[in-house]
């Protein structure tokens, strides 16, 4: 959660929402790390879950990322959480609850839902309060 932190405070520092991911194969290696790219690239899908995705897929030279977790700052969205499950993720953890947009416990339940063919393992509130108070003050500062 540290790397992600520390992609969400980069993406911060560069005029996006403050969220970070990073994908870990099952031995424990890094596969990918993104922050939100959203504002940057003019791209409503650079969130960095997706972002991430793309990178260990590349890198794996596979879209298949079974056995990988995904390690978030903030819960994934729909889409996020559909891009999950087409990559058959073994797993996701995340830091802070989206109430307003989350789709694996709190607006939705997809990761668990009939739309999810294999349920992904997901575990929320891993430094909640770190992830919670990034996204705080981003929109502080703006309002």
């Amino acid at each position: 959660m540290d790397m992600a932190l520390d992609e969400a405070r980069n993406a911060g520092a560069q005029g996006d929402v403050p969220v970070g991911a990073v994908i870990v194969a099952p031995e424990g290696e890094i596969l990918a790390k993104a922050g939100n790219a959203v504002e940057r690239g003019r791209d409503p899908t650079a969130h960095a879950e997706m972002l991430a995705l793309r990178e260990a897929a590349a890198r794996l030279g596979n879209w298949r990322l079974s056995r990988c977790v995904l390690v978030a700052t903030l819960e994934p969205c729909a889409m996020c959480a559909a891009a999950i499950v087409h990559a058959r993720l073994a797993g996701v953890v995340f830091g802070a609850a989206d109430e307003a947009a989350g789709a694996v416990i709190s607006r939705a339940e997809y990761l668990d839902g009939p739309a999810c063919p294999t349920p992904v393992w997901h575990m929320g509130g891993v430094r909640a309060g770190a992830c919670a108070d990034l996204l705080r003050q981003c929109f502080e500062g703006r309002r």
